[in-house]
């Protein structure tokens, strides 16, 4: 059996330089057996050779469109910005303030010191390096990911711990094209968003971006392909204000228009399956990698949400994480972690969205490490003063298998379903 990756022509130009090989040794009189064993060992170091010189096994691996995964592309790092971004985040007081008198306060001091329990196989990176986006990608693409969902500020906004990076946008969408995988967009909780600037962000982003052949668009029941929106605490904006826009009789509404899309809301408590309904979102999704910390992230309410979405004709796209840890940002916050479990923790997760049969899920996350659900590649670390979590005994690329893993038997599973 040939190496896997090797033509097949190595061993028929082996063989061919072996037989002429022989009648040399004929004429030379020389030992056949020693000639041989050279023979042998050049055609192995061709075929080595050649096998080399295949492309990288991560070019030619499927990805899935109907698996989802949440990305950050917030951080910063001296080289490239000329200091930290985020990796440095500050530790959250608690509001109580007599709570938070018992907790540390302050900033995180990388590079030994991060604001994450997990230490990054490419250290505090800066989201800007584009060897670092380009390895993002890969590692997407071995966990069979086909869409990045970003997370998203208009133009010249970020959250508290951040800094404007919808500049970023075009080099993310490139890099995403050469690898197959496509781009939806995470909207965040700006300030001052509500159904009329999110109109205006809306517009602007599928007149900015949505000709790229990365954006991603998700084809409806109807054959029609339309942009596909996550809208992050969605609930902070009344059922109302939305239907404003999400409705077709709104007073700005966008349906049936260049602007239209597929949007959808998140659910956290029981009674926003509801408002979600009223407000004209398109279905719901649930964020939270902390199994319980919500009525939403609880993995036993799931059946009840999808039979609830498909009465009223709305996707229910569940979110699975691999553990929750975010005592590095919130160190008041212990009663929200969820342990890894070597993976086990995960696998749940994943096989309780299966049980549901939902057309997509989405990943918590690919790389939000200040609340340690990433599945991005971490490695061991020990510092004087912090000693990291890992994914030992396993391999850097334990999150990234399982979910290809996953996602085959997934992918699988649907064309049953449909059957």
């Amino acid at each position: 059996r040939r190496l896997p990756g090797t033509r097949a022509g190595c061993a028929t130009r082996g063989s061919r330089a072996g037989s002429h090989g022989a009648a040399r040794r004929e004429v030379a009189g020389r030992d056949a057996e020693s000639a041989g064993a050279a023979m042998a060992r050049r055609r192995r170091r061709a075929c080595i050779a050649l096998f080399l010189a295949e492309p990288a096994p991560g070019q030619s691996l499927r990805v899935y469109s109907d698996l989802h995964a949440f990305y950050y592309s917030w951080y910063g790092s001296p080289r490239r910005e000329g200091h930290y971004i985020h990796w440095d985040h500050v530790m959250v007081p608690h509001w109580d303030p007599k709570i938070s008198a018992s907790y540390p306060r302050g900033r995180h001091s990388p590079p030994e010191d991060l604001g994450s329990s997990f230490y990054p196989e490419l250290g505090p990176y800066s989201s800007r390096d584009p060897d670092v986006l380009r390895e993002h990608m890969t590692q997407l693409k071995e966990a069979a990911i086909g869409v990045l969902v970003l997370s998203w500020y208009p133009p010249g906004m970020a959250d508290d711990n951040g800094e404007p990076s919808d500049d970023l946008v075009p080099t993310i969408l490139d890099t995403a094209h050469q690898y197959n995988i496509q781009v939806a967009f995470h909207i965040q909780p700006y300030k001052g968003r509500d159904d009329i600037t999110l109109h205006d962000n809306i517009k602007y982003i599928i007149d900015t971006y949505g000709s790229h052949g990365a954006f991603y668009r998700y084809k409806n029941s109807m054959g029609k392909s339309l942009p596909l929106f996550y809208i992050y605490d969605s609930y902070l904006t009344s059922p109302e204000a939305w239907a404003h826009l999400l409705t077709l009789n709104g007073p700005h509404s966008i349906r049936n228009t260049p602007y239209d899309g597929v949007f959808i809301a998140l659910l956290v408590e029981e009674g926003h399956t509801h408002d979600i309904l009223a407000a004209g979102f398109d279905g719901m999704y649930t964020y939270f990698a902390s199994n319980g910390f919500s009525f939403g992230s609880s993995h036993q309410n799931w059946k009840a949400v999808k039979n609830f979405c498909d009465a009223n004709n709305l996707m229910f796209i569940p979110s699975v994480g691999p553990g929750y840890i975010d005592t590095s940002i919130r160190p008041w916050n212990n009663h929200s972690t969820r342990n890894r479990v070597n993976g086990k923790y995960y696998e749940t997760a994943l096989q309780a969205a299966l049980t549901v049969r939902p057309e997509i899920v989405s990943i918590t996350s690919f790389n939000e490490w200040h609340e340690g659900t990433q599945i991005e590649k971490a490695i061991p670390k020990k510092t004087p003063t912090r000693l990291y979590l890992d994914y030992l005994p396993h391999q850097p690329s334990l999150y990234l298998e399982l979910t290809r893993r996953w996602a085959e038997h997934f992918i699988k599973e649907k064309e049953q379903w449909l059957m």
